[in-house]
């Protein structure tokens, strides 16, 4: 296990020593830690939680943190130390920080200067918070320790750990009441880390890149891959300090980068500012891009593609050659966009229960619609009466934390996942996913949210009868067939008294749900808010039949 997965450290500070392995960009330039510089850095902190905190095997250090270099320092000595690592999403709320962190009970947070308020309102709030950790740099006026200023040179023993020990709990959002948080062991990041090994030869141009990092390190997608499976390989990760396309151009320009892993948003986002750009050409290259754009669809060697496009491919820096993307469907249009401008484009699939990645599109007979054939380690089946996805392997989750009950509805005790997704093979083993069983909302940016978290806190308006979240597929503009957020609401009676016309009464309601929604993440907060008079159509169990709503409401709008 020490070979292979976050604890790959010793061998790798040996191996790549003054390589890059870790750099953010900042006002002032690249902050950038080598191999042997985020070892020392990772065993300082591991030696100040094992001797000055006396942290014990098995508590929980949680980080609240944008992605940067020092974050990669934390999750190594989390390992070194013994103690569960719990990556938190920075954007969330203090409200739903708050529940999440009532359900781990930390007894330690690393935290970034940016969020530094945010953990000491958090810490009044969660007493198993004991210590706070500071990843940046020092300030003169800095209340708590900095990892760069705790005492250096001293040696500490790596605690062992099994592989059915806990590495990280995922939360797979910031729900209320009883938030859902994914045991990843170190056997299922072992796992990932030795399939991600087996195919990444399969993908990229060659053994050591550098790769440009935009996905939050909060999220399994970007720590198995982007981070272990790179950083396994001896690779120079970077992190950009802006994720707008052009300044993410510019750094892809300065660093030479090779490879980036993103979600489907950013590649469409991406591609409207290529053609944007293309726009203001003069009305002869228009034509010769045209041209060769349409002819790009019968070249099938990469190079040639390349010359083509070649002006184009500049803006990238020279040296890129591809994306993986995963976390939300990929539209094919702009998957084929870049394959003909010659930027290979892999497309994977998996979820935080599976570590994350179950299936990787590879070789060179990809398909734009198919998400390819699942990883070695895994058994897949289609149930035959629902069509839903079910896997079996050691890269299935533990369970999740302190919730037998929501793990017994996913986890059956034989070992097979049910995924929620329905999903088909072709006859050469290629996975294809076709719809949702959960109901669960997937936004452009991959971003998930589940509709009972948003329904939790909007039910806490007394002026609400019934409530139903959903999503909804746009038609239309730049995020056309992606979801967003839609919510009816069935005002109380007393309600519609107060407010007899249609405006007023919506413009009341609208104002209602805004109130409500500043204690979700702003990804969370319903975008289309519609006011029903009819009672919500319910089973026999009282359950809102949110299939037949979702239904009506579009019919109607």
């Amino acid at each position: 296990m020490r070979e292979n997965v976050l604890s790959l450290l010793d061998q790798n500070t040996k191996l790549y020593g003054e390589r890059i392995a870790l750099g953010k960009k900042n006002k002032y330039g690249w902050k950038e830690l080598t191999y042997k510089g985020l070892g020392l850095l990772a065993k300082q902190f591991a030696s100040y939680l094992i001797t000055d905190l006396q942290m014990q095997k098995g508590e929980k250090m949680a980080i609240l943190s944008e992605s940067m270099p020092e974050m990669g320092a934390c999750l190594f000595a989390s390992v070194i130390s013994g103690m569960v690592t719990v990556p938190l999403d920075n954007k969330l709320t203090i409200y739903e920080l708050e529940s999440i962190l009532t359900s781990c009970q930390p007894s330690v947070m690393a935290v970034s200067q940016a969020n530094i308020e945010k953990a000491f309102e958090l810490q009044k709030r969660i007493p198993s918070i004991k210590h706070l950790v500071l990843m940046d740099e020092p300030k003169y006026d800095s209340k708590i320790p900095s990892i760069y200023s705790l005492p250096s040179g001293r040696e500490c023993k790596w605690r062992h750990r099994s592989l059915r020990d806990t590495a990280l709990i995922i939360y797979t959002s910031g729900t209320t009441g009883a938030p859902k948080g994914v045991q990843t062991t170190f056997g299922n990041m072992t796992t990932q880390v030795l399939e991600m090994n087996k195919v990444l030869p399969e993908i990229l141009p060659h053994e050591t890149v550098n790769l440009l990092s935009i996905l939050p390190m909060n999220h399994l997608f970007e720590l198995t891959v982007g981070f272990s499976s790179f950083l396994n390989r001896g690779s120079s990760i970077f992190y950009p300090q802006s994720l707008k396309p052009n300044d993410v151009l510019a750094d892809m320009r300065e660093k030479k980068i090779d490879f980036m892993i993103v979600v489907p948003a950013f590649l469409k986002l991406l591609k409207s500012t290529i053609e944007s750009d293309i726009r203001s050409w003069s009305d002869e290259e228009k034509l010769l891009f045209e041209k060769s754009y349409s002819a790009a669809e019968y070249i099938t060697d990469y190079n040639i593609k390349r010359q083509l496009f070649r002006s184009i491919l500049a803006k990238f820096g020279g040296n890129f050659y591809g994306f993986i993307t995963g976390g939300a469907p990929l539209d094919p249009s702009v998957g084929e966009f870049f394959e003909r401008i010659g930027i290979k484009i892999f497309q994977g699939y998996g979820l935080s229960e599976t570590s994350p990645i179950i299936s990787l599109d590879r070789g060179d007979d990809r398909k734009l619609l198919s998400v390819g054939p699942v990883l070695d380690s895994y058994e897949a089946k289609i149930d035959s009466e629902t069509g839903e996805l079910l896997v079996k392997g050691p890269s299935v989750m533990k369970g999740y934390y302190n919730n037998q009950e929501k793990t017994d509805e996913v986890l059956e005790p034989d070992g097979w996942l049910h995924t929620g997704d329905i999903a088909e093979f072709d006859e050469d083993g290629r996975l294809y996913i076709t719809g949702r069983i959960k109901n669960m909302i997937v936004l452009s940016g991959g971003k998930k949210v589940f509709p009972e978290e948003v329904e939790a806190v909007l039910e806490t308006n007394p002026n609400f009868a019934e409530i139903c979240v959903f999503g909804a597929t746009r038609t239309s503009g730049a995020k056309d067939g992606t979801e967003e957020i839609m919510t009816v609401i069935v005002p109380t009676q007393e309600v519609f008294t107060k407010y007899p016309d249609r405006t007023e009464l919506e413009a009341f309601i609208n104002q209602e749900v805004k109130n409500l929604a500043i204690k979700l993440a702003p990804y969370k907060r319903p975008v289309n808010i519609v006011v029903r008079k009819e009672p919500l159509p319910r089973t026999a169990t009282r359950k809102v039949k949110r299939n037949v709503v979702k239904e009506e409401t579009i019919a109607l709008s």
